[in-house]
Parts: C-alpha cells; structure tokens; sequence
C-alpha cells in the first residue's frame, strides 16, 4: 500500500502543475501544465521533462487552462503513449487550447527565434490517446501501457467530481485499497453565475489542493458586480476605454453574462463591447454546448431569456482586420482580449494604443502571475515594453479579485474542513510561497491537520 508522489510542477509557483503518483505498478500523472511567464515560448517550458515520459501509464487531466494542460502535447511529442482521461468539456476545451497555443508560439517563434513546444501532429495523437468521462462515473486505470504490457487491474478507481473552477473542471479522486487521495486542480469561486458549486470529497486520506488566494478575500458577489458596473460608468463620463485582459476559458463567459444581467436588469444602458478573442469566441460555443453542466439558474436563463452570453451591443471580432478596427470606433467603449496576463492574444495591441490615454481604464479581474506584463501593468509600473514599444502607462488601473476563478482564502479553509475527518496530510501547493505558507499554517492552526508545502522535485512516501 506505499507510493509516493513527487511535485515536478506547480510547487513553489501558481502554474505549471505537474504531479507523478508512483505505486511501483503504476505511473499516474496529474496534470502537464506549462509556467506562465513573460515570454510565450520560455525555456522552461522546453525543458526535458524530470522522468522518464515512456514509462508514465496515465496523465488525468483536472481542467482546461494551459497552466493544467500546455505541455501535454509536448509530453506526447517526447514519447507519452499512455492513456489520457479527463471530463468530456474538457478534452473539447483542450483540443481549442492546444490549437491556440501553437499558433501563438509560432507567430511568437518567428518574431524571437525560441522554440515551439510541439507541432500539429502532437496535437492529434494527444486528442487520440484521451478518454472522456461523466462526473462521479468511477473508471479503472488498467489499460495497457509501455510498463504494464499486459494491461492487468491495478486496483486504482478514479472519479471526477465537480471542481466549479471553469466549465467541466474536476477534482481527480483516486482510490486504492480503500485509501483515497484527491487531486483538487483548481477550485472553485463558488457560488457563481454559470458554474455548479464545488463539490467536497468526503473520505479522503491524502489532499493536494491550490492555493492562488491562500492568504487573501474576495469581494462578495452584490460588490463585485457594483464595480464592474462602477468601471464601465466612470468609462461612460470619462468617454473613454475600458480594456479587459481577460482568460478566454471561464472569465471571458462570466463577464459577458455579468454585463448581459445588467443591461436586461436595466441598471446598465448599453454599451458597446468588443469581444476581441476567436479562441474566447469558440468557447463560448462550447459552453452552449454544454449547457446541461452549468448551475440550474444559468440553465433558465437560456430557456427563459435566450443565449446568455449574446446582447445587443456586443460585437465579436474574429479577424485580425475587425480587431484593429476597433481602434477607430467611437467611445465610450469595452474591450475584451486574450491573454488574461497580458502576454500573447490581442490585448497586447490594444493596451500599446490605450494605456498612454488618460481617459482609458485597464481592469484586470484575474490572477496576474509575478513577472508577466500583466501583474506589472498592475503593480503600478509606470512605463512598459510592449513588442519592443515603451509605453507610458497614463490610463488607470482597477483590479477585481472578486471575478477570479479561484476560492479565496476561507473558502479554501472550508475546502479542507469539510474533509477533516478523514484527512492524514495536506499538500499545497498552485500558489506564490507567502500564500502557500499561509494558507498551509492556517489549516494546521485552526483545523488541526498536517499541511505541508511542498518545494519544486521534493517527493513524499504516502500510504496509498
């Protein structure tokens, strides 16, 4: 019943989640994501993986974002020929995210010469070798693999329950020999407008969980809304911009669905918004198509209201030509744009012809990574690079916590308190070290429970 995990990413730093389950028998990966940082195609995202990839049986998948699932095609690209599980929502969000990245990092390539992480090809086995499943539908991890052969049982039973964090996001909880350990990926900011709430794993003997906001609260739902609703007056008065950098899975949906409400409420008169992202354009599609995973008010408001995501005023720009149009439009105006810490997508354009005007406003309702654009834009930075363009930054900056996709820090308090009874050790990790840290000494304080946070490559011995 021993095994171990090591913590190859996501350990020590917010991205890049990359954790190995070793049971002597089997090698379950959990999540291959890449490091955001300020460059697209960084280095350490090319760099060898620590382990041999030919020998790794399984990776499950938690979620969507390419901090969970950039390296995956890589992983294939380096001899992954293992089997691939996640939801269903997820492996077609994937699929869009993983077409995406690669043409960043070509167009990226070409400017600066770094390289890309994987070719089109590695795309396609990557979507072959993965499996699809329902939420709490138990599967076995006994397929054929190169160290397995002979495809026997191992014993492992895996289930999806519902994370909250994004459309068809899961935490990864694994049974064998009765001891169960539970994978959260991200969890979620619930209650929320679109999504169901998170789902708490009762019974779990071992817990790996994030941490963003281990150490920080988030407005409440009526506050958050208020500002968002604020921003987009004071825009109207100054006639000025508003840009948003915004994630193209999860926060883009909500905003427009937050500002759909407002204007059918009527304590918003419309506004015109540009919805400047096809990959943000795509997912919204699939988020109809998946209608029957959202909470049952998001379900009523289709039937009810029609399309949630769609009004009016909105306008969706696919090509390059409609997105530099935008600049010519009349304001008051909103401008929604990849990537949501502002290294690649469209934002970068917009924010090099906005942020010297006084009369514009950078809102940013994410989590900004230490070192991208985006957090020093945030950070108060007074003049920025910009594709090799130095920017005066005049426009003003607003943040809204409230809108991240992440619990904040008595949620995840609360995450770990309903699964006390069972709980032997928790690991977190997904977080800046002072928010990891934190979080880790607040759980032992106030619940009792042995947290841990894990350093980068550390393993651990877990009876599992």
């Amino acid at each position: 019943m021993s095994a171990h995990i090591t913590f190859h990413g996501g350990a020590g730093t917010v991205t890049g989640a990359n954790f190995l389950l070793d049971t002597g028998e089997k090698k379950i990966l959990i999540d291959c994501g890449i490091l955001q940082r300020e460059q697209v195609c960084d280095t350490a995202n090319s760099a060898p993986f620590p382990y041999d990839v030919k020998k790794v049986d399984t990776l499950i998948v938690t979620h969507a974002h390419q901090d969970h699932i950039g390296r995956i095609p890589r992983l294939v690209r380096d001899g992954f020929r293992g089997a691939i599980h996640s939801t269903g929502a997820t492996k077609e969000l994937a699929a869009l995210m993983f077409a995406d990245a690669l043409r960043v990092m070509q167009e990226d390539a070409l400017k600066r010469g770094c390289e890309v992480l994987y070719e089109a090809q590695d795309i396609e086995q990557a979507l072959l070798l993965w499996h699809a499943h329902e939420y709490h539908e138990p599967f076995e991890i006994h397929e054929a693999s190169p160290s397995n052969p002979k495809g026997d049982a191992s014993g492992i039973t895996v289930e999806f329950l519902d994370a909250g964090h994004v459309l068809g996001s899961a935490l990864v909880k694994l049974t064998r020999h009765g001891r169960t350990i539970v994978c959260t990926g991200d969890i979620g900011n619930s209650p929320e407008p679109l999504l169901k709430d998170t789902e708490f794993p009762a019974g779990t003997d071992y817990l790996v969980m994030e941490s963003v906001y281990g150490d920080r609260v988030h407005e409440d739902r009526a506050e958050r809304r208020e500002k968002l609703r604020q921003c987009v007056e004071d825009t109207r008065a100054r006639k000025g911009v508003l840009l948003i950098p915004s994630f193209s899975l999860e926060r883009t949906q909500l905003l427009l669905f937050e500002l759909n409400v407002m204007m059918e409420e009527g304590t918003l008169a419309p506004i015109p918004v540009y919805l400047d992202s096809p990959l943000a354009i795509e997912i919204t599609d699939v988020f109809r198509k998946y209608r029957q995973l959202l909470n049952p008010a998001a379900q009523e408001h289709f039937s009810e209201h029609g399309d949630p995501f769609s009004f009016r005023s909105l306008k969706l720009t696919r090509g390059v030509s409609e997105s530099r149009a935008i600049h010519a439009a009349p304001s008051p105006k909103i401008i929604i744009a990849g990537a949501g810490m502002s290294h690649g997508g469209r934002i970068p354009i917009h924010e090099k012809y906005y942020l010297s005007d006084k009369h514009a406003t950078i809102l940013f309702v994410g989590y900004q990574v230490p070192g991208s654009l985006g957090r020093r834009i945030e950070d108060g930075e007074k003049r920025v690079e910009i594709d090799g363009e130095h920017i005066r930054i005049y426009a003003k900056r607003e943040t809204l916590t409230g809108y991240s996709g992440h619990a904040d820090r008595e949620q995840l308090l609360t995450f770990v308190e309903k699964a006390r009874e069972s709980l032997e050790r928790v690991f977190v990790t997904m977080g800046e070290p002072r928010s990891s840290l934190f979080l880790a000494q607040r759980i032992q304080d106030f619940l009792g429970v042995d947290a841990i946070v894990p350093e980068a490559t550390q393993s651990f011995d877990i009876n599992w």
